[in-house]
């Protein structure tokens, strides 16, 4: 009895049980297996996106593609904006930190999809698949509330244009950008240790490219209902301020474009707001189907096709469209387009 309780005392009741298991099963080999299932030791399995094309390779080969546009995209976007003197202000201050996001965004699920492809291997382990759960939930949530910030900057400049500089000081817009990381990164940190606490019998195989809570949460053999109900009320909160932010600050826009008496102010204004109501109907759009719609009308397929615009096809069209319909930024591409041949020869 005075070993039994020793035992018990030194490693714990429930590895002392473990114990008892190893010493008297005659398959050993079948309670490895039954801990590797309930403890969280064996790897995931990611089902992926190429597995349900014909074309495997060539699917891989355009998926990499845009990879390398939407990173060359945003990292020239982001150099634009530091090195042109006319881009250092607010509004191209949060295009960068969108063009930021974007670039790890994308760069989190990316590189491991097209690896696995690359070398035919589908599996991710348990603290790999935390890291990627929290990295995506938190730029996820950062960019819905950047987002919102974005469109009260709109708000300030065109409804309150002589205090802009005072309501939107330098100061004030890196305040705004740490709460929008802030606020992401709680999300990543409520979200991603309660999912991995759970506990994954039998199959290990998510049904997507990348670890994503919902498909995460269908492998777990407990009760997930309460918690279902939580991340629902979460991700609405979540979505409905930032909305309800971006539906007012707009509305407040127009209201002040109406009683404007000049056409060219009104296209100016109208120019500024269009690119910005773009991204944020690409992006709500896409989230609000996944994270609100009841999950009756959701399939894997379904939802993978979504994650494959939401997740991948985004981040390249942010840069084209802040981008190719935006006079300012144009023009200091093509002055960094000129300067460098002509500081070329001048080296020369």
């Amino acid at each position: 009895m005075d070993n039994i309780t020793w035992m018990a005392s030194h490693t714990g009741w429930s590895d002392f049980i473990l114990m008892g298991l190893f010493r008297q099963s005659k398959h050993p080999m079948a309670n490895i297996t039954w801990m590797a299932n309930h403890t969280g030791w064996s790897d995931f399995i990611l089902l992926g996106l190429f597995r349900q094309s014909k074309h495997p390779a060539l699917l891989s080969v355009v998926i990499f593609v845009v990879f390398l546009m939407a990173l060359s995209g945003n990292a020239v976007l982001i150099l634009l904006i530091h090195c042109d003197a006319h881009l250092h202000t607010p509004m191209y201050f949060f295009i960068s930190q969108l063009s930021l996001m974007d670039m790890v965004y994308v760069s989190v699920t990316v590189p491991k999809m097209f690896l696995d492809q690359v070398m035919g291997v589908n599996k991710i382990s348990a603290p790999e698949c935390g890291m990627q759960m929290f990295f995506y939930v938190t730029l996820a949530g950062s960019e819905f509330f950047l987002l919102a910030t974005m469109a009260y900057d709109r708000y300030v400049a065109i409804c309150h244009p002589l205090r802009y500089p005072v309501l939107m000081h330098h100061r004030v817009c890196l305040f705004l950008s740490s709460g929008c990381w802030f606020l992401g990164s709680v999300d990543g940190f409520t979200f991603t240790p309660i999912t991995m606490t759970f506990p994954f019998c039998g199959s290990r195989e998510i049904h997507h490219f990348f670890c994503e809570v919902p498909a995460v949460l269908n492998l777990s053999c407990s009760d997930i209902s309460l918690y279902e109900i939580f991340m629902y009320l979460c991700c609405v909160l979540m979505l409905l301020i930032p909305v309800v932010i971006i539906s007012s600050s707009y509305l407040l826009i127009l209201l002040t474009i109406h009683r404007m008496n000049s056409a060219e102010g009104r296209k100016k204004a109208f120019a500024t707001c269009s690119s910005h109501l773009t991204v944020v109907i690409l992006f709500y759009g896409a989230a609000m189907y996944t994270y609100m719609l009841p999950s009756s009308y959701h399939t894997p397929e379904k939802d993978m096709m979504v994650f494959v615009f939401y997740t991948i096809l985004t981040p390249v069209l942010n840069p084209l469209i802040y981008s190719l319909r935006n006079k300012d930024v144009m023009g200091a591409l093509k002055k960094m387009l000129t300067v460098g041949p002509a500081f070329q020869k001048a080296m020369e």
